[in-house]
């Protein structure tokens, strides 16, 4: 192998695949990127953990193909520091010579044959999804998923896909984030896969929201892949929670609140809060008064009152604020609604109908039992 790559070129292609090299593994191999030398004119680059594989390709000026793989951490410290010239590279047995301007190195690397092949999807079956649509559905839920061991089909987010629509869920049984979005065009492959939130981002990383990408999904796997990038997960197996079911349904208490005047509340609550339970108050007020309330008895207390729409019963609420305030960096637009019914029921909270481009998005919070 033997090729011509510029630093720029070559310090990109790393850092796109080093979200699954594997960080604690006791196979050598997968500590490794692999470089291929093509010879109709790019380098490919590719690492995996078993679970996310990812691979990308560069511009190269390619003298003679080949492969080699080499550890990931100590080339991606190396190009980082290298001067601003062409980037040499040639093998001699297992071994990598690096060469710009007037330096050198020599890294040992490991045969191609022993690094582990990409799963079989057959991207002949895929469907496309805009890169600012999939982007979205990400980020509103990946952030929800469970990262306790104990149920390992809440550490990943169920997507349903149908004919005209799809939707995202996550939860941990203590907070639930969903959004459905519409699709146009081709109509996606009907399925409910469940995906580690670790390969949605590295799908979010890799690819633009100017990117339309493509998806397959084949046996136990899903893949994506736009231009010469990759990424290939493994999915969760097993059934997913209904959740649709622990959504509420009659919660007749309505209060549209200023997010961003509930935030900054919250993060002021949130100084005496307890570091175990964040344990706040909220008294909805029945004269248009939210009343936020703390008390930690070994740190103190703190109280403060924000306005709100809101003129139903008073009814007190504990909830985790910290739960609470990710919930609402992640909902866009000034208000929210929240609606509820009682202190032991969960709450919702979704973005206020009285905005445009609303999105179909709700998020679901279970509350804390309130300390007398």
């Amino acid at each position: 192998m033997k090729f011509k790559i510029t630093r720029e070129n070559l310090q990109m292609g790393i850092a796109a695949v080093m979200g699954s090299v594997a960080t604690r593994t006791t196979l050598p191999i997968l500590s490794n990127v692999l470089i291929e030398a093509n010879a109709d004119g790019f380098v490919r680059l590719s690492a995996t953990d078993l679970d996310v594989s990812t691979s990308v390709t560069a511009p190269a000026e390619v003298d003679a193909e080949g492969a080699l793989t080499i550890p990931a951490k100590k080339p991606q410290e190396l190009v980082r520091e290298l001067a601003e010239h062409p980037v040499r590279m040639n093998t001699k047995g297992d071994r990598l010579e690096i060469t710009c301007g007037r330096a050198s190195f020599k890294l040992n690397g490991m045969p191609r044959d022993e690094f582990p092949t990409f799963p079989a999807v057959d991207f002949g079956r895929s469907w496309k999804i805009q890169g600012k649509v999939l982007h979205e559905l990400i980020k509103q839920t990946s952030f929800a998923v469970s990262t306790e061991e104990s149920r390992p089909i809440l550490n990943g987010v169920l997507w349903q896909l149908g004919d005209d629509a799809m939707r995202m869920v996550a939860t941990n049984g203590h907070r639930l984030a969903r959004m459905n979005v519409t699709v146009e065009g081709p109509a996606s492959r009907q399925a409910d896969v469940v995906i580690p939130p670790k390969a949605l981002a590295q799908v979010a990383r890799l690819f633009s929201q100017d990117d339309e990408i493509e998806v397959a999904h084949s046996d136990n796997y899903m893949g994506f892949q736009n231009g010469g990038a990759r990424v290939f997960t493994r999915l969760i197996e097993g059934p997913y929670p209904n959740y649709e079911q622990v959504i509420p349904k009659d919660n007749d208490k309505l209060a549209k609140i200023d997010r961003r005047v509930l935030v900054s509340s919250l993060r002021r609550m949130g100084v005496i809060a307890s570091d175990q339970t964040h344990r706040t108050r909220l008294s909805f007020m029945g004269n248009n008064v939210l009343h936020l309330a703390v008390e930690t008895p070994d740190l103190g207390e703190a109280n403060e009152d924000i306005e709100i729409d809101y003129t139903g019963d008073q009814v007190d609420i504990g909830f985790d604020a910290s739960y609470l305030l990710e919930i609402l960096t992640h909902i866009s637009g000034d208000e929210v609604d929240f609606a509820f019914k009682a202190p032991e029921r969960a709450a919702t909270i979704v973005p206020s109908a009285s905005g445009t481009n609303v999105p179909d998005y709700l998020c679901l919070l279970m509350p804390l039992r309130l300390l007398d």
